[in-house]
């Protein structure tokens, strides 16, 4: 697949999620397999550049290309001029988030709340588009397929997009108000696909190489998005794409494989942060490595009760230590 003179090698890629896809995380799915991963949203307001969170999610030393950062907000302007900083910042792909359905973001006319207002969404791609044309960077847009099931407009959204010259459209399969609830719409997402000539990236509900596969056949989407399925389950990447290419499935990875990923998961997630932060920040990956592992409720306690990155990484030492020991017998 094509994102400008990007090629991704692979159609499996990492969704942005906020306080997930932090660098840490999108290294290491880069590294098990994700061809792409986008950044957290950065706020396109000014004022709020010089925070620690929005520098942190601006910080892409290490990163493999394409660096792609996403931004977010309801002024056309500003957003432009956040795309702009980011690219100064090491941003090489500029996507546009208009598919968030959280009520903090939405209550500020942005992310998917944006789909009520078609002229703006107009207004908004064009002037980012712009914006970005002489440095060369493409930009993508993200979103939903309409703001509730009354209003669908993404075939509308996505045909505005191809003409604005928005390079790959992301499309999660729910309106706003679905927020994460009942299936994806994977017709809709095929009709998009079927009717308008921009790369497609389908996204929603997509959990195992079976499904990955199922929708790349039925939609005819260029690639797929995972979101909430990674979490937890960074293997999942190199797991689609070995059945994309075999039609076999790879083993899920043994408990030395897993100690092994999680503690250097770890180490980066504590650099990254600093100590106090890190331990405390890694509480919520450490749960989701941990929730389908049996007899784990005692060991993710005291991990969550940590103070500091060494006490919590000899925990978890210690507790696979004991798992490998009996296995052994």
């Amino acid at each position: 697949m094509q994102i400008g003179s990007w090629t991704l090698s692979d159609p499996v890629f990492v969704a942005p999620m906020a306080g997930v896809t932090d660098r840490p995380f999108r290294r290491l799915c880069k590294e098990l397999g994700a061809a792409y991963a986008v950044s957290e949203m950065a706020a396109s307001n000014p004022q709020l550049w010089q925070s620690v969170k929005t520098a942190r999610r601006l910080n892409h030393d290490g990163e493999s290309e394409p660096v792609a950062v996403q931004i977010t907000g309801a002024d056309p302007y500003m957003l432009a001029e956040a795309a702009v900083f980011n690219i100064g910042k090491g941003a090489q792909i500029i996507d546009i988030n208009m598919g968030c359905p959280a009520k903090k973001v939405c209550k500020t006319a942005s992310g998917s709340a944006l789909l009520r207002d078609e002229k703006l969404v107009a207004q908004i791609l064009h002037t980012v588009v712009t914006a970005c044309e002489p440095y060369g960077i493409p930009v993508t847009l993200k979103t939903r397929t309409g703001w509730d099931r009354h209003s669908k407009n993404a075939l509308t959204i996505a045909q505005m997009a191809y003409d604005l010259g928005i390079a790959a459209l992301t499309l999660h399969g729910r309106t706003r108000c679905d927020f994460y609830t009942g299936q994806a719409e994977y017709e809709t997402i095929a009709e998009v696909k079927s009717r308008v000539k921009i790369p497609l990236i389908a996204n929603g509900d997509i959990d195992s190489p079976q499904k990955a596969r199922f929708v790349l056949d039925y939609t005819k989407a260029d690639a797929v998005m995972i979101g909430r399925a990674a979490q937890g389950n960074p293997w999942i990447f190199q797991q689609i794409n070995h059945y994309l290419r075999t039609h076999e499935e790879l083993p899920r990875p043994n408990l030395a494989q897993m100690q092994a990923v999680l503690l250097k998961h770890l180490d980066e997630h504590y650099e990254f942060y600093g100590d106090y932060t890190g331990v405390r920040t890694a509480r919520k990956h450490l749960a989701w490595y941990l929730q389908d592992l049996p007899n784990t409720a005692d060991l993710r306690h005291r991990l969550n009760q940590a103070t500091c990155p060494q006490q919590q990484k000899q925990l978890l030492q210690d507790w696979f230590a004991q798992q490998l020991d009996a296995a052994a017998v």
